[in-house]
């Protein structure tokens, strides 16, 4: 085993700068036996790594192979497997358990020992050594000292424990004391006997004089034994008079013992008191309410500022009693108990007084308010609540404290208001738009002045009705205006007789004028509704003490409704979205003003029966109103009204855009008479300049555009339509015009949205006019364009060009004869006969005569130039021409355009 741990050092561990302490020769439990060795090792550098290394025997040849090595801190368990019967086998537990039988047994307790001395000198880490008792750990140095060779000793020194190996070198003192010994001694090295000899007998002569030395100390020996002997009765003697010390100091003890006690006592007593002085004080501190606020609240005066101040104050002191912090076991004092009853009881009695008070207040203030009405029914303005709010603002605290002491109150106080202020606000508002609604039919004098009377009177009444459809109905007419008819029944009230006669106007005779004059009113309904909902709301928050939540811009506040292409916002408050007080605020405020939407509604319904155009102005105001309203608060009770009423709104527009579109369909055009422009085209240019000045730099000018393309695709198919199914004006003449009427429109509105449209136009236009030129110039010249239509039709046949003169039907003698029927003079009254028939297709609003006249004569001289190229190529040498010239045909041209 020596050898081969010289040999393992030398060839594996050296190389590596480690130095191999133990070694044990093992193989593993169960399997086939393959010897290997497990070898505990230390490096020789600083910080010292201990390693556990599994060294095997090379398959292919006579030396050693480093196989495994695991770190010693990575060690968890060693187990020896029994401790009583000793066993070969241990296991070593690392990342796994390894299982292991070692060649013996003393190989196997000297390995364990070195790895605990190991783990005591380099780790200091709980390694657990299972089945290995402690006194086997003790003794197993003492064992390996006598079961391995002397050059295999371990040695501790100086309480270090380090194992070390069997062959040191010496050290440089070592060496020179061995040299000069063998310097003294020549024969060392030729006669080693004579040397152990010599060596030998200076051993024993030190030997000699070390048992003289100790023989002599004898002596000193004994006289060392006496002096201890008398120590030891000196202190025999000290022990007596420390027990009777002791004996005295008991008793000290026990007394003082009495005197802490006693002190503790005192001392507990004391503290006992200054707590329950604290605890009273703080009673006494926190639920005293003073007398002042006791009378506050049993008498105060709620109807001044002085006295709603004091009653504030002497609430929140109560709310503070109430609320104070009691401590464990406050609660079974009777007086603290007699307290609280009694805080309980002047709540409950100043709860109920402020509620009467407030509801007393809301019922006077809604008489109050009711006696102004008619002053502000005369003009169109809702009442202004400010004074009554600011009043109210007052007891605004006090709210507050009700609705954190008495919530059932709170709640009434609450339900009470909505009830009150909305009847108040239903006749305000309900009165209103009845002035509104008599300013946009422009009613009578005499009309508005009933309407001062809150739909009391009947004339009032009946005209509402007879707007509302009940005895009679505004609707619109089949042109794009909508003209407006009224269908009245004989027995028609005088009152009504200014709706009748405004009923009977056709939508032509309702100028700029009163369309802008229903802007005004519709966009003063609006500014009066807007502060008035916005104030409300500002103070049933403040008022309420309703936090409002407002949302984030740019988060989604609404479901969306989908109308023509268009998204509208019709806001649906949901609790999942929205607090409960902004919630409740909404509530609240959709009670409050139950007939604004209804009202709104009404108002737009009546707009649109006098003038569908209306709805434009509407579409735009409205959006600019909701567009305002959710930049303030888009949860707001304003705008979510607003929203849907826009959504409304933008139906009738879409409904005015699908009338117009039908009213282009169903255009009936006369047999006897030139079509001319078209009704729905002139429309169309007037829709457009309307629609125009009313959306410039509106909100919603995707709505307009889309009406637009809708518009303009309806109007080039019927434009079609009609000039197809026209008799009297020929297709080309009704699609020039109509066409270039079109163009001249959206070249003058500048419509970015209908640049792809202007430019069709354009170009159907320019089609048909030249359709219409080619047409009309092939009769004025008949048999000489058929006489040149059959040379073509030669050429294209195979004919050489100067062969055709000799084809019988087209030779020189019948070129001759075709042009003598056109002399100059019968082309000139050809001509005037064509422009007297161009006079009659074209319409004179258009004013396209002179330039298809002119048209004509271009084409007309294109194909003079063509017939005398064919007379030069088909009749080369003839000396044929026409019996006019160029000059002839601009001179024609000029002179009958001229003379009409």
């Amino acid at each position: 085993m020596t050898a081969i741990k010289h040999a393992l050092q030398r060839d594996i561990f050296t190389p590596n700068d480690e130095r191999l302490l133990s070694i044990v020769n093992v193989c593993k439990a169960g399997k086939k036996k393959r010897n290997c060795f497990l070898c505990a090792t230390v490096t020789t550098e600083r910080p010292v790594q201990v390693n556990v290394v599994k060294v095997k025997k090379s398959d292919k040849g006579d030396f050693y192979k480093r196989q495994t090595a695991w770190l010693l801190r990575d060690l968890a368990v060693v187990d020896a497997k029994d401790a009583i019967k000793e066993s070969p086998e241990f296991d070593l537990h690392f990342d796994k358990i390894y299982k292991w039988v070692a060649s013996s047994i003393a190989e196997k307790n000297i390995f364990i020992s070195c790895i605990w001395k190991l783990n005591q000198r380099y780790i200091r880490k709980k390694i657990d050594f299972i089945n290995v008792s402690a006194q086997l750990l003790e003794e197993l140095p003492k064992v390996a000292e006598e079961s391995v060779p002397s050059g295999e000793n371990q040695n501790v020194a100086g309480g270090d424990e380090e194992v070390v190996d069997e062959y040191q070198e010496l050290n440089a003192r070592e060496e020179q004391d061995i040299e000069i010994m063998m310097e003294g001694c020549e024969y060392a090295i030729s006669n080693a006997e004579a040397f152990a000899d010599k060596l030998s007998r200076e051993l024993q002569v030190l030997d000699g004089a070390n048992i003289q030395s100790i023989m002599a100390s004898e002596k000193q020996v004994n006289i060392l034994m006496q002096l201890l002997d008398e120590a030891l009765k000196e202190v025999d003697q000290i022990e007596v008079k420390l027990s009777s010390y002791e004996e005295m100091l008991q008793s000290v003890k026990e007394q003082m013992d009495q005197i802490s006690e006693s002190n503790h006592l005192i001392h507990l007593s004391n503290t006992n008191n200054v707590k329950l002085l604290s605890e009273i004080e703080f009673l006494v501190n926190h639920m005293d309410l003073a007398k002042g606020h006791i009378k506050a609240l049993q008498e105060g005066d709620l109807s001044s500022s002085r006295g709603i101040e004091a009653c504030t104050n002497a609430a929140d002191a109560l709310l503070q009693c109430m609320n104070v912090a009691l401590q464990p076991g406050h609660e079974m004092l009777h007086a603290v108990t007699q307290q609280q009853q009694r805080f309980t009881d002047l709540r409950e009695q100043f709860a109920r007084r402020l509620a009467s008070h407030l509801n007393n207040v809301f019922v006077q203030q809604g008489h109050d308010q009711s006696s102004t009405l008619a002053q502000h029914s005369i003009e169109l303005t809702l009442p202004n609540h400010h004074p009554f709010h600011r009043d109210l603002l007052r007891y605004a605290k006090l709210m507050e404290w009700l609705k954190n002491t008495d919530y059932g109150k709170y709640e009434g106080l609450t339900k009470n208001y909505m009830d009150y202020l909305s009847r108040l606000y239903d006749r305000e508002i309900k009165d209103f738009f009845e002035v509104a609604k008599i300013k946009m039919t422009g009613a009578t004098k005499e009309g508005k002045k009933f309407a001062t009377l809150p739909r009391k009177e009947s004339a009032v009444k009946q005209e509402t009705e007879s707007l509302h459809g009940s005895s009679g109905k505004l609707t619109g007419s089949t042109s794009s205006l909508n003209k407006l008819t009224v269908q009245s029944s004989g027995n028609r009230r005088s009152q009504s007789s200014s709706l009748l006669d405004m009923g009977n106007m056709s939508a032509s005779d309702l100028d700029v004028a009163d369309r802008s004059k229903f802007d005004k009113i519709f966009e003063q309904v609006l500014s009066q509704l807007e502060p008035l909902c916005l104030a409300e709301q500002d103070f049933i928050s403040k008022f309420f003490k309703l936090q409002q939540h407002l949302s984030i811009p740019g988060t989604p506040v609404s479901d969306a409704e989908e109308v023509d292409g268009g998204t509208l916002s019709r806001v649906h408050s949901g609790p999942q979205s929205i607090s409960s007080e902004n919630h409740m605020i909404r509530q609240m405020m959709t009670k409050i003003f139950r007939c604004v939407e209804p009202e709104l509604n009404n108002l737009i319904a009546l707009g649109d029966k006098i003038d569908s155009f209306n709805s434009l102005y509407m579409l735009v105001k409205m959006s600019h109103h909701v567009w305002t309203a959710q930049n303030v608060d888009p949860t707001s009770f304003l705008s979510t009204t607003l929203g849907n009423v826009l959504v409304t709104v933008k139906r009738n527009f879409d409904k005015c855009i699908s009338n117009q579109i039908k009213q282009m369909e169903d255009v009936k055009i006369s047999k006897k008479s030139k079509v001319g422009i078209l009704p729905f085209v002139a429309e169309f240019e007037e829709f457009a300049a309307l629609a125009e000045s009313i959306f410039k730099n509106a909100e919603r000018r995707g709505d307009l555009d889309k009406a637009y393309l809708k518009l303009i695709r309806g109007v080039f198919t019927n434009v079609e339509k009609v000039a197809n199914e026209s008799q009297k004006t020929p297709r080309d003449v009704v699609m020039m015009e109509n066409f270039h009427h079109i163009f001249a429109t959206l070249s003058r509105l500048k419509i970015s949205c209908l640049d792809t449209e202007k430019k069709e136009a354009k170009q159907k236009y320019t089609d048909h006019l030249q359709s219409y030129v080619i047409y009309s110039l092939g009769q004025p010249l008949e048999k000489l364009n058929h006489f040149f239509e059959g040379v073509e039709a030669r050429v294209a046949q195979g004919v050489r060009e100067e062969e055709v003169s000799y084809q019988l039907a087209f030779n020189k003698q019948e070129l001759r004869k075709v042009i003598k029927e056109y002399p100059g003079k019968e082309v000139k009254k050809g001509l005037d006969n064509l422009y007297r028939k161009v006079d009659k297709h074209l319409c004179e609003e258009e004013n396209l005569l002179q330039v298809v006249w002119h048209s004509m004569q271009d084409e007309f001289i294109r194909q003079y130039k063509h017939f005398e190229g064919l007379i030069a190529r088909c009749y080369p040498g003839s000396g044929i021409t026409m019996e006019f010239t160029i000059q002839d045909i601009l001179d024609y041209f000029s002179s009958i355009a001229q003379s009409h």
